[in-house]
């Protein structure tokens, strides 16, 4: 196995573990990034981990490549995993949940963009 090989297995991981901690760490802390403590960093990156490792085990198992597909599912998860991780901060028991992924699910889907547009542009055109 190459090394690029190995790199295009582990970013789904990455990606969805980095898209589920962001998005677990700004809600908990509702946007106050200066609130930010060591406690929120342990708790969302549980929520990260175990999410976005089931999200990209259901991608690279699934073959999905729609980034919508991709997005919902890992909001679905990251919502999911959050609940049982901590309880809510804020709003009915399953609030910070639901608004956790579909923080993750807009990351996604911004993160998905972005990376396309780079690769389009990383790319020589071909010239007839």
């Amino acid at each position: 196995m190459s090394e690029q090989d190995s790199e295009n297995r582990a970013l789904p991981f990455v990606e969805n573990i980095s898209e589920a901690t962001i998005a677990c760490l700004i809600t908990m802390v509702q946007g106050n990034i200066l609130a930010l403590g060591l406690s929120h960093w342990l708790i969302a990156s549980q929520t990260g981990i175990v999410a976005g490792t089931l999200t990209a085990l259901a991608i690279i198992y699934t073959r999905i490549r729609k980034r919508w597909v991709i997005a919902v599912a890992l909001g679905v998860a990251t919502a999911t995993v959050d609940f049982f991780v901590h309880p809510g901060m804020f709003g009915p028991i399953a609030a910070e949940a639901i608004v956790t992924g579909i923080g993750a699910a807009l990351l996604s889907l911004l993160a998905g963009w972005v990376l396309e547009r780079r690769r389009q542009n990383s790319q020589p055109e071909l010239q007839q």
